[in-house]
């Protein structure tokens, strides 16, 4: 390694061309990667959808989902098979091992899906399989309102949608949100019917067979071979009017003479708004690893452009733009990271020097601009986990270049040559710097097997540090001795504290003055008293533990962060029509808009809303009505997202027959509402009881919790035709002829469609009945033509009402029910309660019931994270433990210095809960879990450059005390400096104030701040109070087994010969 060096120094134009050139392509690899809020993760679940038109949730579980169930759960490495059965739809979701192969587990899926669709009843769709991604989600929503006719703006937004999908090849697809199908309606008028002697059958039939097109195959007539086709498709509505569909003698019944016909749209199921007005959306979403900041501003242009030559009346908006949150987010950290690189090179610069702190400076962004080469050689995004990764590794990167260009100086300060200084410092630090940093990276590698979506979440925060910590260890080991060889000059060359540290032979070092002298004096009495020096330490770490847990705020799984976004989520129950639910749903809509803080809201009400399956968007109640997307204010312009929150949830709690969810949005590793409890059984009925017992104590108790449901089936009422056989048959009907006829005054009969001049798309054909016959009381009114005339259905049918069934849920078999709540807001503190503690409280009690034998009850959501992340994080620390046991062990060659080297990673977890104390924080398992596996490889590194000094004069033949004393008061300022650099370097996020050099703002708290407030608190108190226990402990147990040695050398010597041992001692 030392001929590379030499090497390297020797050739300084070719190291800093290389340099140079990384440098910059670090730069453009910067400006050209894709960037996004949240990462890309591979979230390891696919959805399977199976439509069959009009099934009840009843037989959707029996003869669509079983069937599916048998095949899917053969599939290997398959976690869990959740399956949910609603009116006329069956959805499996199927969650995988994180570690699945997604290609894969596709093909196993489809493959089994296939063979089960065999056993499917044969009016079945094709099943539908799809998977989820978080990139899959829209990044922007673009509306269109205004006082136009409604085909107008439909026929305005498929031009736009289709301009979008057709321009923008960074889009994967424009979705249109609350707008209606067109459809040909066929009004048939019941008494003409009749007077015609039109059957139902008749009329279906002379559509179904006159709307086709028939390839009639090819004449070869050996002088030609021709194709012969017979077209019989409707082209436009006269072609429907002009149908034959009864012939007697001469006369010749058409379609118009019994029928209305006309182009609409299908019955509403749903609207849309915006800012309280009705609108058409189009939901965007990127192609996975596209930039979205690109994507967005792409659209926006297009929309710009192509919306110039429309109608005044119709106004384009954009909400939920993705790109805002990034360009404040990453902005934000980047603002952070600024601030953090000039409060190290502050303390660089007091320490060091102007020249000594411009090298160590250097290293920060030549780090950076290697690290984003790397990563877009990877194929990495930069997200906000990459840039809290770069903010993270401010502090410690320059430890490399500190240690190099503090020993540098103190060289120059000897009278070397900057050459030779810099050659021997980077010659004599390697080992050192090279353990210090792979003991930093052991922290961080584990966690890179962190399981699940939490852990898909975090792995991009120790990839970036590996990759930059790298990069940094090249910068420290190769470019700034270089770049130190050609500029290098210290600032103390006359030192007389510099040369008397350096001589091993000359000097006392306890006569040093200032604050390293004040330290060496103090070490070198508490060395010969390491049993008391280590009962304080023990005190001290006994003492913070147990204050802990008298007064610590106990755990949760993410961080409370400070919404922008938030969704409010409006439920109901009964037969609600979609014109209802739109009725309720603006009360809710207006008291959003008029909440201070409030920018925009777009709305959707309706039947098409409801129904929160996991395949259907996500975590949401089943009685819903309506869904609400709000956009707040700018940060620095608005009170507290909660508070704005709040106030709508209080608000809208007066509204009569609703219930209203207001969730802000949805930060980390998705986990749905914080407390979740999940009941199964094969007994509905147990299942029902038990899911009672907990509901009505979640509801009766004072527990703190708001937004409460559970998955038992809604009140309502549901129409049940029951039809006599035996009688029908004796009337020549049958159920096939029934149902027909009862379409005619539900949905309508399809009988075909077809595709008009200027339509994108097929338009359904539906023959129904008139409004004025469409009513419940119409069913008992029907007649059917038979061969005995026409028939009164009630002659064979009954209508009975029943409970409605709105969906059945099943996991892994078994039938299941869910318990769902948040917690609220404390009134004492007005602080979030802990959902924890409310989580252990549920548990208490479940303990103390009889809950039926047959039901399993067990908590999920966060809680299930929570204890997976926990255990994760716990053995990611052993392991972490053990590869830097390895590597100092290979330092070292001594088992106890390694071992006294790994207790730093105690004390550093003991300041951390320190820290928590002090500042009232709550443990956050993933982010001050994270930050406490981080410390383990950070504190180490004081200790390593310690102990390597100590050998070293110990090597020299210096003895032990004098070489512990020399060591201490020489590393003391690159332990210092290393120490506070880091600190400094995460200082901006731990008090959350960001400095925008660039807009001239300072801006305390905000959104992206509060996400790295107890990491940043984690790694600044557990190393502060690890590094001040370290100078001192470290020290004074390194010396330990000498002086321990010669305590009993000297006992022994004095119980054989105390008269030689009283006279051997020095004069008082």
């Amino acid at each position: 390694m030392n001929s590379f060096i030499d090497a390297a120094i020797a050739r300084t134009r070719t190291v800093m061309t290389l340099m140079v050139l990384m440098v910059l392509a670090g730069v453009s690899a910067y400006i050209s990667i894709p960037k996004e809020a949240d990462p890309d993760i591979q979230i390891p679940v696919f959805y399977v959808s199976i439509v069959h038109q009009g099934i009840s949730p009843e037989d959707a579980e029996r003869l669509l989902i079983k069937p599916m169930e048998t095949e899917l759960r053969s599939i290997e490495g398959l976690d869990e098979l959740t399956a949910i059965a609603s009116t006329g739809h069956a959805g499996i979701i199927l969650e995988f091992d994180v570690s699945f192969d997604k290609d894969s587990a596709l093909a196993d899926v489809r493959e089994k899906v296939d063979l089960a669709q065999a056993e499917l009843p044969g009016d079945t769709e094709e099943p539908i399989i799809r998977e989820f991604n978080t990139s899959l989600f829209p990044v922007l929503i673009v509306t269109l309102s205004g006082d136009v006719p409604e085909r107008t703006l439909f026929q305005h937004a498929r031009a736009l949608q289709d301009e979008i999908e057709g321009n923008v090849p960074t889009v994967l697809q424009a979705e249109l949100v609350g707008h209606r199908e067109e459809l040909l309606e066929v009004i048939i008028d019941p008494a003409r019917m009749e007077s015609y002697d039109v059957s139902q059958s008749e009329l279906i039939n002379a559509v179904s067979l006159n709307n086709r097109l028939v390839a009639a195959g090819a004449v070869d007539s050996g002088e030609g071979r021709f194709s012969v086709k017979v077209p019989g498709l409707f082209e436009d509505r006269d072609d429907v009017l002009n149908l034959p569909i009864k012939v007697s003698g001469d006369g010749v019944v058409t379609l118009s003479d019994v029928a209305d016909i006309r182009r609409t749209f299908k019955d509403v199921d749903s609207y849309a708004r915006f800012n309280g007005q009705p609108a058409i959306a189009l939901q965007i979403t990127k192609r996975i690893g596209e930039n979205i900041v690109d994507n967005n501003q792409q659209v926006i242009e297009i929309v710009e452009t192509f919306s110039e030559s429309w109608p005044d009346e119709i106004q384009v908006n954009y909400t939920l733009d993705a790109s805002t949150w990034i360009f404040r987010a990453l902005g934000s950290l980047q603002a952070s990271i600024i601030t953090a690189i000039a409060l190290v090179m502050i303390v660089c610069v007091a320490a060091l020097g102007m020249r000594s702190s411009i090298l160590v400076g250097i290293a920060i962004p030549t780090s950076f601009m290697i690290g984003f080469l790397f990563m877009s050689i990877m194929g990495m995004t930069v997200n906000m986990m990459v840039m809290f990764g770069m903010l993270l590794s401010v502090g410690i990167l320059v430890d490399g270049a500190i240690v190099v260009v503090e020993y540098a100086d103190r060289k120059m300060a000897e009278g070397l040559d900057r050459l030779e200084a810099y050659s021997l410092a980077a010659k004599r630090m390697f080992w050192p710097i090279a353990s210090s940093t792979a003991t930093t990276l052991a922290a961080f590698l584990p966690m890179l097997a962190w399981p699940g979506v939490s852990g898909e979440f975090m792995s991009y925060l120790p990839i970036t540090l590996i990759v930059v910590l790298t990069a940094s260890f090249v910068t420290a080991m190769l470019f700034l001795p270089v770049l130190g060889s050609l500029v290098g000059k210290t600032e103390d060359q006359d030192s007389d504290i510099l040369k008397m540290l350096a001589g091993a032979e000359t000097g006392d070092v306890r006569l040093l003055p200032g604050l390293t002298g004040s330290y060496v004096r103090m070490l070198d009495k508490l060395v010969h008293h390491p049993l008391l020096v280590l009962s304080g330490a023990s005190v001290i770490l006994i003492v913070t533990m147990v204050a802990y847990g008298s007064f610590g705020n106990g755990v949760e799984f993410f961080v409370d962060t400070e919404p922008e976004q938030a969704i409010i989520l409006v439920g109901a129950r009964g037969n609600l029509s979609a014109t209802d639910m739109q009725g309720l749903a603006q009360e809710v809509e207006e008291i959003a808009l008029s909440t201070a803080g409030v920018r925009t809201v777009f709305s959707q009400a309706g039947t098409s809303v409801g129904g929160g399956g996991p395949g259907q968007g996500g975590d949401r109640p089943a009685d819903l009505i309506a869904e609400m997307m709000i956009e707040l204010d700018k940060y620095e312009t608005r009170r507290k997202g909660a508070i704005i929150l709040e106030e709508i949830r209080q608000r809208s709690a007066d509204i009569p027959g609703i219930t209203v969810e207001v969730r802000k949005r949805e930060d980390g590793p998705p986990t749905g509402k914080d407390i979740q409890i999940e009941l199964t059984s094969d007994d509905v009925g147990a299942l029902s009881r038990t899911t009672e017992l907990i509901r009505q104590y979640v509801d009766t108790t004072d527990l703190g919790l708001i937004d409460v449901e559970d998955s038992r089936p809604l009140p309502g009422i549901e129409w049940v035709l029951s039809v006599d056989r035996e009688m029908a048959g004796r009337f020549g009907a049958d159920i096939t002829t029934v149902g027909a006829t009862v379409q005619l005054v539900t949905n309508g009969i399809l009988i075909g469609n077809y595709r008009p001049d200027d339509a994108e798309d097929e338009v359904d054909i539906r023959v129904r009945y008139p409004s004025e016959y469409r009513s419940v009381a119409q069913l008992d009114q029907l007649r059917i033509r038979t061969n005995n005339g026409l028939i009164p259905i009630s002659n064979f049918v009954s209508r009975e009402p029943q409970q409605q069934v709105s969906t059945i849920e099943r996991i892994d078999g078994h039938r299941r029910y869910m318990i769902k709540a948040n917690t609220g807001i404390d009134p004492k503190t007005g602080v979030k309660i802990n959902v924890d503690a409310k989580v252990s409280e549920l548990k208490e009690w479940v303990k103390t019931q009889t809950i039926d034998p047959r039901v399993t009850v067990k908590f999920r959501g966060a809680n299930e994270e929570q204890a997976a992340a926990g255990d994760f994080l716990g053995k990611a620390m052993l392991a972490a433990l053990f590869l830097m046991f390895i590597i100092l062990l290979t330092q070292f060659n001594s088992f106890y210095f390694s071992v006294l080297t790994l207790s730093t990673v105690v004390l550093s977890t003991v300041g951390v809960l320190l820290g928590m104390m002090v500042t009232g924080q709550t443990f956050s398992i993933i982010m001050t879990g994270t930050g406490v596996v981080a410390l383990a490889g950070i504190v180490v590194n004081n200790s390593i450059v310690l102990i390597d000094t100590y050998q070293r004069l110990l090597r020299d033949g210096m003895d032990e005390i004098e070489a512990i004393l020399r060591t201490a008061g020489q590393r003391l300022r690159p332990i210092l400096l290393t120490t506070i650099t880091t600190m400094f370097g995460l200082l901006p996020m731990a008090i959350q104030v960001n400095v925008n050099f660039f807009a001239r703002e300072i801006t305390y708290g905000g959104p992206v701040a509060a996400w790295w407030v107890q990491l940043s608190t984690a790694i600044i108190f557990g190393l502060g109070f690890s590094t001040l226990l370290t100078l001192v402990l470290v020290p004074v147990l390194l010396v330990a087994p000498s002086h321990f040695k010669r305590s009993f050398q000297e006992r022994r010597f004095l119980r054989k010969d105390p008269e030689n041992w009283r006279h051997s001692q020095p004069a008082e």
